[in-house]
């Protein structure tokens, strides 16, 4: 799957691309049924996520639930934000050298869920350098204006780079951070994401973007993420993030496939990653 030249010139443009169709059927309903497991804490693997930003039965009910780096965890998941499909249609749409996984995400919004903020993805990486991201954002559910579904802020990703600010989760205004960091002229051209459940989106790391909350009571709204940076990256040593900084080696700036593999690059990927991911048929079963 490749990106067409009208689709490379609308993401140019706009900072994000949508899609209606990215996931298939057989491939939805099995991420769908351990997306459930992990929230539950179930991990396949015997690891736990880098990030656990959700306990059952502490966290509140109307908190967007969150786990990051899912694929460590599972391995069905894996397959899905590791694929060479993500990678590839990611690396063309956004004409770099090759993407290697930074981070995943799986994301919760539940009925009457709370917003997440409206940010920028690469103002959380001044630990890498340089500070970039792409990210493949792929639906779980239909998506709708009033389920809290993802907005884009068409053409941020041309305003000038924006400090970090304000409220991750459950923000009071979850629009309040883009307000005050947009340049003096520029229009907040927001965009929701409304596609049916399969569906999927790429945008830009310096692309505004959040979600409201969940208006509605009666739907919840689930997606897995797979957060990519260039192949050509290197770890800041001057800035270390208090997570993954850990995985960096002493006096080195290399990223280590071993943590941050390479989902694509000119048709080369991680070797593991086949071997890894070719159990996600089997523990599917269990």
């Amino acid at each position: 799957m490749h990106p067409t030249a009208a689709q490379k010139e609308s993401y140019r443009r706009d900072g994000f691309l949508v899609l209606e169709r990215f996931l298939e059927g057989a491939q939805l309903d099995r991420l769908r049924e351990r997306f459930a497991r992990v929230f539950e804490h179930d991990w396949e693997t015997g690891l736990q996520p880098d990030e656990v930003n959700y306990v059952p039965g502490v966290t509140p009910a109307d908190r967007t639930r969150q786990l990051c780096n899912v694929w460590k965890a599972d391995r069905v998941l894996a397959a899905g934000v590791l694929s060479p499909r993500v990678g590839s249609f990611t690396a063309r749409l956004a004409d770099l050298p090759g993407v290697r996984i930074a981070q995943d995400n799986a994301i919760w919004k539940p009925p009457s869920g709370k917003p997440l903020l409206c940010h920028q993805d690469a103002a959380y990486l001044d630990h890498l350098d340089p500070p970039n991201m792409t990210t493949c954002w792929m639906a779980l559910d239909d998506t709708a204006a009033d389920t809290g579904t993802i907005f884009y802020v068409r053409g941020s990703h041309r305003w000038p780079h924006a400090p970090l600010g304000g409220t991750f989760h459950a923000p009071d205004d979850w629009l309040a951070h883009v307000r005050h960091a947009m340049p003096e002229g520029a229009e907040l051209d927001l965009v929701p994401i409304e596609v049916p459940a399969g569906g999927a989106a790429f945008h830009d790391g310096w692309t505004f973007h959040g979600s409201p909350a969940n208006a509605r009571a009666d739907r919840e709204r689930r997606s897995i993420v797979s957060h990519m940076i260039s192949t050509d990256t290197r770890w800041n040593p001057a800035s270390p993030h208090p997570i993954y900084s850990r995985y960096r080696r002493p006096d080195e700036t290399e990223i280590d496939e071993a943590f941050f593999p390479i989902l694509w690059r000119d048709g080369y990927r991680t070797p593991w990653l086949e071997r890894y991911c070719a159990h996600a048929e089997a523990s599917a079963a269990v």
